[in-house]
């Protein structure tokens, strides 16, 4: 049932459980069909796998016919990279974002729950970067065969190329999820500073491959104005640096909420719904991404930090008059919101920080549950206040007066209530599993971003189904976990078969989950993850 926006008017008391009496109603399939449907087959795995399975598909083409030499492998990894280092660009993300969102709320439910897991674009940065290590790999056999023949290829080529591959493996192990989750500051660096090692040693390794194969009444100029990958490579060195050209120290002015928070304040740009900032005190060192909160009426933007880690802390001890801004504010997943006509926002502690901008634009009808401790004290009555004037029949659920609810039943509830279209949560990663998995297995569309969630969320899957196998002490979860991208084409092809054949919105809309080990979507550090 959909009602007018005048003919909503909720009034809640406040009982002791908001939850209960809410039934639930039955899951949509057995255990096994939604692990694999709703995890192990989510956008980001789907793109993934067409990317990867593709890249595959061609290698083992090109070795049956054995016709390609080193260049035109090369070739086809550096067109890999570079599609990889694009995806993470700024600009490209935010053209990805608006593009989707540009989608009227008079399409097909299922057509706007696709174009709005378009913050699952990191399969295609995650595929193509593991893809163009395959390639480089493969790159690199036939370039020591071709300089054990005394073919074009040269010896310094092959020892720039082997360089190459150790750094790429190398960023490759420290991107691992339990490595990056336990040290992120690690990562971040060597990702950082071994990937600019990487760049420039492309830069040689395009020269020097062009003047091993250029023909003998050819300058080395015109080799590589000729050559493709020279202007990939010219192109990708340009994102990347375009980024950091626009690296600056801004003022800021700081409000403490609380012990556990400081709202920071910025003039220096305009923020929209969405949005998300990077801050730093060492930006050679480390990145923290934040929320922004626009508020109409007003210049600049806020954003919320709160106590999670030794960075934050420090801001909320000693709050900062400047800090360094890297890049242009970047949209995250809370920017599809317009795209369905009723929307039920969840957040969770911090979380409302993303929530707050789209609340305060009242673009569409919105319902707002937050669940908090101490929430007043916390926050303050200013945000508090402001939240219940944009929303006044939100649901302020403070934990520390009246314990934690059943967050499943809780918004099942009140998704009926407001009859929501879909659901949009901001919280931290096992509760947003939860309520993710919990809405979308029961025909629910839902989405939010949680980190490196969904890494955990196949492990799981994938742990369960390798037990079933009694294979679990032989095979790794994550050998397994790569296995299933082969099955994600047919799975793909499944899911939009059942679309077609039945009554689009009585089909559940699987929850694509941002992959923030390889994204180029907004990406959170494990101090700021509450803050995202």
């Amino acid at each position: 049932m959909h009602l007018r926006d005048e003919d909503v008017s909720y009034t809640y008391e406040w009982e002791d459980n908001l939850d209960v009496g809410v039934n639930l109603p039955p899951k949509t399939s057995g255990r096994l069909s939604r692990n694999l449907r709703f995890r192990g087959f989510s956008l980001y795995r789907r793109l993934f796998g067409v990317v990867f399975v593709t890249n595959i598909a061609v290698l083992v083409a090109i070795y049956i016919k054995a016709e390609a030499n080193a260049k035109q492998l090369g070739q086809i990894a550096i067109a890999n990279l570079f599609v990889a280092i694009l995806m993470r660009q700024d600009y490209v993300v935010n053209a990805f974002f608006t593009a989707c969102c540009a989608a009227p709320t008079s399409w097909p439910l299922w057509i706007r729950c696709i174009l709005g897991k378009v913050y699952s674009i990191g399969g295609l940065h995650s595929g193509c970067a593991v893809s163009g290590t395959m390639w480089l790999l493969a790159f690199s056999v036939q370039a020591t065969r071709e300089v054990m023949a005394n073919q074009r290829t040269s010896a310094p080529t092959l020892a720039v190329t082997y360089t190459i591959c150790a750094l790429l493996i190398g960023m490759l192990l420290f991107a691992y999820p339990q490595f990056r989750s336990s040290h992120h500051n690690t990562f971040e660096m060597t990702h950082r500073f071994v990937g600019w090692a990487t760049i420039a040693l492309v830069w040689a390794q395009v020269v020097l491959l062009s003047n091993d194969y250029r023909e003998p009444t050819q300058s080395l100029q015109q080799a590589l104005i000729r050559s493709p990958p020279f202007w990939l490579v010219l192109i990708m060195n340009s994102s990347i640096i375009l980024t950091w050209l626009r690296l600056r120290k801004v003022p800021v002015r700081a409000e403490v909420l609380s012990e556990h928070a400081v709202r920071l304040y910025f003039d220096y740009t305009e923020t929209k719904p969405g949005h998300f900032t990077r801050l730093s005190t060492a930006p050679m060192l480390e990145w923290h991404s934040f929320a922004t909160i626009s508020e109409p009426g007003k210049s600049g933007y806020s954003v919320i930090v709160s106590r999670a880690g030794d960075w934050t802390a420090a801001q909320i001890a000693d709050q900062p008059t400047a800090l360094w801004i890297r890049g242009i504010p970047c949209y995250g997943v809370v920017r599809i919101v317009p795209l369905f006509r009723r929307v039920l926002l969840v957040a969770t502690g911090s979380g409302i920080g993303p929530i707050a901008p789209v609340v305060f634009a009242r673009r569409m009808p919105i319902q707002l549950l937050w669940v908090a401790p101490a929430v007043r004290k916390t926050f303050g009555d200013d945000l508090v206040d402001s939240l219940l004037a944009a929303v006044p029949n939100a649901v302020v659920h403070d934990t520390s007066e009246r314990g934690r609810p059943d967050m499943v039943r809780l918004t099942y509830r009140l998704v009926q209530e407001f009859s929501a279209e879909a659901v949009v949560i901001i919280s931290n990663k096992p509760l947003t599993e939860k309520l993710v998995y919990g809405m979308t297995s029961r025909g629910i569309p839902a989405f939010g971003a949680y980190g490196t969630l969904e890494r955990c969320m196949v492990s799981r899957s994938v742990n369960a189904l390798a037990s079933r196998m009694q294979c679990h002490s032989l095979i790794s979860p994550w050998i397994l976990a790569y296995f299933l991208n082969i099955l994600t084409l047919l799975g793909h092809l499944h899911i939009l078969y059942a679309r077609a054949r039945s009554d689009f919105s009585d089909i559940p809309v699987d929850t694509s989950i941002l992959y923030i080990g390889y994204v180029c979507t907004p990406r959170a550090d494990t101090e700021s993850m509450s803050s995202v």
